[in-house]
């Protein structure tokens, strides 16, 4: 595995596009005859992962690129219930601009024809029809863009290749005031400010939630600083009010989490101009030796960094802040940093921000900060304590984070897979992927079910009770924030992301309604193997590039299981991407969390400042101890 080219695989027709239908392909459905003389990359993904959104990011420049040559075909196979609505995937296409045809695979059929084992997952098949190459992940942007430059070039020799428009319609989107609204916040002036996430700007709205004041931003997806009509942002989701003592000294009066530019923005409210405040632009990848910049007294390549680390704002890479609270016992401003599943804390006076909490692994474990997992954090509020409530999306969880030594605490929720819409004791109360949250002055707290389409709210038990959990909307299209008006203890204004709207929802004077509407588990194929299983990451570099160990170890891998009793030897972290598995039979099934990150860079000794590129994945793998099944499992990194 440290060859500088990946070796092709043998020879395999790819199968046949099977699902239940097609959006931006004007109606019609598409074939592998339809696509044979194009490069063909399949993108298997599902709306709720942010590793997903990532790749889609990745690959918008290689295709707009290689357009008439290169067919993206988005096959989406659902994690949560709701993703396998065809109106709720309708929207999230048109949320997140996907310029190309996507396939509805509900029942992962074509997942499974792929044998696709993890969110995202990329295959490449050539003009003729075969598969060429597989990479689980992200960071593929290079080597994708390297095989479709080799395959274009191979194929116009052969004269298989068809230059021309591929199947791609584009929609017709609805003009609405609104698109597609992630966060608002209440304004002095009693306006809502929006971070207008389809529209790539904030909209500033009228008391009444629906009146246009102005806008704050071009329009156009970017990273520009200026004025209200110049600046550019990328898909904002969450809003804080600086503190009132700080704005004139900042210069700002809102932070903006400016979500798919890894970034956090200041905005001042006087005449609108919007300055970069924290981030680089550039997305953090776990592992990567780049993710903070040299700066003036360290002029050292820095590492790796960890829980507690500071660095000057500027100079560090973020991934995907979705949320912003102001925290007084801290003196910053949280950060809900979703793509890398953490906590960060940015001094806006120093300058400097700081990695709270979170180990970088995706999954819901409590404790100390540096032991803490979280998965997509997206919803941030802090109560009359100071305690830092957070919306864990991918765990489907409420939890709260101790501003006192940032250890995190779960009232709902369980882990990665397990979901669903159920009321009663908050330690048996299911939740389904919530993205925002407001504490109440009583101490309860209003959840933003995002999935369920409803509003919950989590009210405190007596001592060591869990609490309880009760409903008090439903049928609002994906809420995705929440504003308690000022001064308007009966009403939350809900942000309606699936409907481009504010709605004022009524906070009942008692106990909210009790729903049970059943728990559910995250279905995909489960892989049976033997007790003994030899595990082997696979990782070829692209074509001129080879393994990266100039800052150390080039590669990593960490295993563990979910029952952990699942595992009884082999977990841990290593940095061999083979690793020998011993499971239990009397455990006998579980989920395999497997994390592998490889680094790799030019391979030609002449280039003075070589290209480095990071490919990196988690998996959860659904296993069966069967005896007498297979004692090897391969997962493709890139291969």
């Amino acid at each position: 595995m440290t060859s500088t080219a990946a070796p092709r695989l043998p020879r395999v027709r790819a199968s046949e596009l099977v699902g239940r239908g097609w959006l931006n392909t004007g109606g019609k459905d598409v074939t592998l005859a339809d696509l044979r003389g194009k490069v063909v990359v399949l993108d298997f993904w599902t709306f709720c992962c942010i590793n997903c959104l990532h790749v889609l990011d990745e690959l918008r420049e290689i295709e707009q690129r290689h357009r008439d040559v290169l067919v993206i075909i988005g096959v989406h196979s659902p994690k949560f219930v709701h993703e396998a609505d065809p109106v709720a995937l309708a929207a999230a296409v048109e949320r997140y601009e996907v310029h190309h045809p996507v396939l509805d695979d509900p029942d992962l059929v074509t997942w499974q024809a792929f044998t696709a084992r993890a969110w995202p997952t990329l295959v490449v098949i050539d003009p003729e029809g075969y598969v060429v190459a597989q990479m689980a992940g992200e960071g593929h942007a290079h080597a994708v863009e390297t095989l479709v430059r080799e395959l274009v070039a191979e194929h116009e020799a052969k004269g298989t290749l068809h230059r021309g428009d591929g199947p791609y319609v584009a929609p017709t989107p609805q003009p609405t005031t609104l698109r597609f609204p992630a966060k608002a916040l209440e304004l002095p002036g009693g306006t809502f400010l929006v971070a207008d996430a389809g529209h790539h700007a904030l909209t500033e709205v009228a008391a009444d939630g629906e009146t246009l004041v102005r806008r704050i931003g071009s329009g156009e997806r970017g990273l520009v600083d200026g004025g209200p009509d110049e600046a550019r942002f990328s898909e904002p989701n969450g809003l804080c009010l600086v503190p009132g003592e700080l704005r004139e000294r900042l210069g700002y009066d809102v932070v903006v989490a400016d979500t798919v530019n890894h970034a956090l923005r200041g905005v001042r409210l006087a005449d609108g101009h919007v300055t970069t405040v924290a981030g680089t632009g550039e997305q953090y990848m776990v592992g990567a030796v780049d993710n903070v910049a040299p700066f003036e007294g360290d002029p050292a390549h820095p590492a790796e960094q960890g829980v507690g680390d500071r660095w000057p704002a500027r100079q560090v890479k973020l991934s995907s802040p979705w949320d912003v609270t102001w925290s007084q016992p801290l003196a910053a401003f949280v950060v809900a940093m979703a793509g890398n599943h953490t906590l960060w804390a940015f001094d806006p006076e120093q300058g400097s921000i700081t990695h709270l909490a979170g180990t970088m692994n995706e999954g819901l474990v409590d404790g100390a900060p540096a032991q803490a997992w979280f998965a997509q954090p997206s919803g941030l509020s802090v109560d009359a304590a100071g305690r830092i409530w957070l919306a864990d999306a991918e765990t489907s969880a409420l939890r709260w984070v101790d501003p006192a030594d940032a250890s995190a605490t779960s009232v709902v929720g369980t882990g990665l897979f397990d979901f669903g819409h159920r009321d009663g004791a908050a330690d048996q109360a299911l939740l389904q992927h919530p993205l925002g949250v407001a504490a109440l002055p009583d101490g309860s707290v209003l959840v933003a079910d995002t999935y369920n389409g409803a509003l919950r709210r989590w009210e405190p038990g007596e001592g060591d009770a869990p609490g309880t959990v009760t409903t008090l909307a439903t049928d609002l299209a994906e809420p995705s924030g929440l504003v308690l008006p000022a001064g308007d203890t009966d009403h939350v204004l809900v942000v309606e992301s699936a409907a481009h709207r504010l709605t004022r929802v009524p906070l009942p004077a008692g106990a909210g309604t009790q729903v049970d509407g059943g728990a559910h588990r995250t279905q995909r194929p489960v892989t049976e193997i033997g007790a003994d299983v030899a595990l082997e990451v696979v990782f070829h570099p692209a074509a001129g590039q080879k393994l990266d160990d100039r800052w150390g170890p080039s590669t990593s891998l960490q295993v563990s299981a979910t029952p952990p009793a699942l595992l009884l030897d082999g977990g841990g972290d290593d940095v061999a991407l083979t690793r020998t598995l011993r499971l239990d039979p009397a455990v006998g099934e579980g989920v395999l969390h497997v994390t592998a990150r490889a680094a790799s860079c030019d391979a030609d000794p002449a280039i003075e400042h070589p290209a480095c590129h990071l490919a990196a994945q988690d998996w959860g793998v659904p296993v069966r101890v069967v005896a007498g099944a297979p004692e090897s499992l391969t997962l493709p990194l890139h291969g």
